[in-house]
């Protein structure tokens, strides 16, 4: 059974800001290694590794991944809790809307392979001695702000435009 309509748009503002937090969470992390890498000196070489990973990673991480996928999908399913929202779902609606569950087989577990191996590239980075983390991470920081507005900008079109243009891959939840 679902939910009535103010509780699903709370579903539906708790899975766009958890989702959005996430982001900003690993963000605020990040930044310190960044400017801490400012506190030294920087050789031509350090900032020409920034400036080519930054567009490395804007272009694959924010356009590719988060633009064309992650975000309109997250947005797509952070309103669709509007309509739909169970209990569960308005517990764990920023995992809903991250597609951790009530999702496709393979969507799933694309979500949970992506999930591992970004939590492995953390591990990894942390090994990364300065400047260099930090170098590095202003690509990273670059790609983690795309998604950021990327995802803004999908959920405001989708609730403005009162119409969903991208499937919010929802299975296996049907009978709730």
């Amino acid at each position: 059974m679902y939910l009535n309509r103010k509780l699903g748009t709370l579903a539906s503002i708790w899975g766009i800001t958890g989702a959005i937090g996430l982001l900003l969470y690993a963000i605020s992390k990040l930044v310190w290694h960044m400017l801490d890498a400012f506190e030294m000196e920087l050789n031509i070489w350090h900032y020409v590794v920034m400036v080519g990973f930054a567009v490395f990673m804007a272009y694959t991480e924010g356009f590719k991944g988060f633009q064309r996928s992650f975000s309109p999908r997250v947005a797509s399913r952070a309103v669709y809790l509007r309509e739909h929202s169970t209990w569960l779902r308005l517990l764990l609606a920023p995992f809903f809307s991250i597609g951790y569950f009530h999702t496709t087989r393979a969507k799933q577990i694309t979500v949970i392979v992506i999930s591992v191996v970004i939590s492995l590239i953390v591990v990894l980075f942390r090994q990364i001695p300065q400047p260099w983390r930090g170098v590095l991470d202003v690509g990273v920081i670059v790609g983690l702000s795309w998604g950021i507005v990327a995802t803004l900008i999908y959920y405001v079109k989708f609730v403005v435009a009162k119409e969903v243009t991208y499937d919010p891959m929802v299975r296996g939840a049907e009978r709730e």
